[in-house]
């Protein structure tokens, strides 16, 4: 609309000038005698008449044009706000639909898988409580059995569990074996030294393949005065060929490429227990199964060979192993934190 007035103000100006011009001719010709006056004021009145009219089209005229363009402009604001109320009806349509998707969610999970959870939790709780408990007599248990000083290396997490241990001893008490052979180092060392000095004959021979943990192991030993019955004895891992195998789901996998060196395994005769505890399951799927290979032949005729970890899948699948490469083998599954199958010779 202000483009308009710009537009049109020249021609209004020049239209009033030469209006106001022409008003003034009849006068001036009057004045000169050369018109009567009435007819010289007559003539003005139409022309001032005739301006009136004029100065009146033009006002219709922008006022029809500034209607025009308002109502252009009324057109389009309702056309924007009218597509803005549908976007935002049609947003709140949607929010309102994912807030019933979310309140059905949440309404399932109230009445389905929250009872259930809580079930679940429970049972957890009450399972790991009865574990705790469990090996905390196993702990007792050793303890008194053993006779054992006032400070000992804890068992459980990365070492074994008490009720592992307290597995271990009553064999060590029931073959009296002349040599144990541990596939790894650590708490367990020392609880067995102590048992093979209870029964007053007897070593303990610790496998380790880490520096660090050889040094730590054999600092227990001597702390607990027991360099006379449990040798640590470092072995690094060494390549070894790996074998490829089919799982009982399928999968094709290759076993762990690495195990203890043996040239420092040699002399190792007359094994009366065998504990597989080593090496770590980060070697390599299966990591473990060497251990019976590599002593078979230096095992007592009434040894018994213990495998840690078995409620893992590598460890239960490696023992399926042995049984179908050693049928002479039986196979005892023991209850404990970590899971320890227990073979021996059958008959033995």
């Amino acid at each position: 609309m202000r483009s308009l007035r710009r537009r049109l103000l020249p021609f209004l100006l020049t239209a009033a000038s030469v209006g106001a011009v022409t008003v003034l001719i009849p006068p001036a010709l009057a004045a000169l005698g050369l018109l009567p006056w009435p007819q010289a004021l007559v003539l003005s009145g139409l022309v001032l008449l005739g301006g009136a009219v004029c100065g009146l089209a033009a006002g219709l005229l922008l006022v029809r044009r500034a209607v025009h363009t308002l109502s252009v402009e009324v057109r389009t604001h309702t056309r924007v706000v009218t597509e803005t109320v549908a976007a935002e009806r049609l947003e709140i349509a949607e929010a309102t639909e994912a807030l019933s998707e979310v309140r059905a969610t949440v309404g399932r999970l109230e009445g389905q898988a929250l009872p259930r959870q809580r079930c679940q939790i429970r049972q957890d709780l009450l399972a790991q409580d009865r574990d705790n408990f469990e090996q905390h007599v196993a702990w007792t248990e050793l303890r008194e059995h053993l006779d054992v000083p006032a400070f000992m290396p804890s068992l459980r997490g990365w070492a074994a569990s008490p009720d592992l241990m307290r597995l271990v001893v009553r064999h060590i008490d029931r073959l009296q074996p002349g040599l144990v052979v541990e596939c790894g180092s650590g708490a367990s060392s020392i609880w067995m030294g102590y048992a093979l000095r209870r029964q007053g004959r007897g070593r303990v021979v610790a496998i380790e393949h880490e520096v660090h943990y050889a040094e730590q192991t054999r600092a227990m030993v001597a702390e607990h005065g027991l360099d006379n019955v449990v040798e640590v004895r470092l072995a690094p891992l060494v390549e070894i060929d790996p074998s490829s195998l089919t799982g009982s789901d399928g999968e094709e996998f290759t076993t762990a490429d690495r195990w203890y060196d043996t040239s420092a395994l040699s002399d190792l005769d007359g094994i009366g227990l065998l504990l597989v505890d080593g090496p770590p399951e980060s070697t390599g799927r299966q990591a473990r199964y060497q251990a019976l290979p590599t002593f078979w032949p230096n095992l007592a005729d009434d040894a018994v060979i213990v495998l840690d970890d078995t409620n893992r899948k590598d460890e239960r699948a490696l023992g399926e192993r042995w049984l179908e490469e050693y049928p002479e083998l039986r196979r005892a599954e023991e209850p404990a934190e970590k899971g320890a199958h227990v073979f021996s010779r059958k008959g033995a």
